[in-house]
């Protein structure tokens, strides 16, 4: 259940970053690429990485992409006119990813430790959020704040930039 799980995410990962390359409406592609970012959030979870998993939710899917949206709207954007393919560009985009796909293969097939399975631990892992959250916290708490200042003024300044004014 969880591998199929995992193949399912992978699969919607890769399907929403190809759509935020051929897409032309700037909102789609950033709708696509916060998609691209639950999706691989989903990865992380079903790797038992929950944290990880969480903050990109939190911090990619959630204030990255509204940033992206803002500033999408806040540009006026307009959807990219269709334009015809150049048949050699195309042609060689298809024999690089071809030739990479295939090199790829051949490392994976080659290598045995890509056939190894990875034993089970023994030992119970440590508290993971803990530690972070002792390291962040304790080791890294002036950065941790300066990192909040430095979004809020930003923040402050897209506000002050994007604001019309009224005569």
């Amino acid at each position: 259940m969880l591998l199929s799980a995992f193949w399912f995410f992978a699969t919607l990962t890769i399907a929403f970053g190809i759509s935020v390359i051929l897409l032309r409406n700037p909102v789609s592609c950033a709708m696509s690429l916060a998609m691209c970012f639950i999706s691989l959030a989903a990865l992380f979870i079903t790797l038992d990485a929950t944290l990880i998993g969480i903050m990109q939710i939190l911090v990619y899917a959630g204030a990255v992409m509204v940033l992206f949206l803002f500033i999408i709207m806040l540009l006026d954007l307009r959807t990219e006119k269709s334009r015809r393919l150049n048949f050699g560009t195309t042609l060689g985009g298809v024999l690089v990813i071809a030739a990479f796909l295939s090199m790829l293969t051949q490392i994976v097939l080659s290598n045995p430790q890509f056939a190894q399975t990875i034993p089970t631990l023994a030992l119970p892992t440590p508290d993971n959020v803990k530690m972070i959250g002792m390291t962040l916290f304790h080791s890294y708490a002036l950065p941790f704040e300066a990192i909040g200042v430095l979004l809020l003024s930003a923040t402050v300044g897209v506000i002050v930039l994007s604001r019309r004014t009224l005569r």
